[in-house]
């Protein structure tokens, strides 16, 4: 089975997390795509980059999520969670492709 980067599976956390709650009305399950992504990413970045790096990325996912709302306020829903998903998959990449 192909190696899924946590790049991608953090991106389509948020992405998809926003995206789910915008077009079903329902915030729980974009909720639930949020933290089952951000699960999933996190054990991929503790196995690729060990624990640090895994809690400093799962921290900047949380406040990924988190910093899209006020941002949002200033430059509108997707282009705030398009750039925050950037920061977090920039990030990630970086790190892992360190080790």
């Amino acid at each position: 089975m192909a190696k899924i980067p946590t790049a991608l599976v953090a991106a389509t956390g948020l992405l998809g997390g926003y995206g789910t709650a915008r077009w079903s009305g329902r915030r729980e399950l974009g909720g639930v795509v949020l933290a089952a992504a951000g699960a999933t990413a996190a054990v991929g970045w503790n196995r690729q980059a060990g624990t640090g790096a895994a809690v400093a990325l799962t921290g900047l996912y949380l406040a990924a999520f988190g910093g899209s709302h006020p941002l949002a306020k200033k430059i509108g829903a997707w282009p705030a969670v398009l750039t925050v998903t950037g920061v977090v998959a920039a990030a990630s990449t970086a790190v892992t492709a360190r080790r």
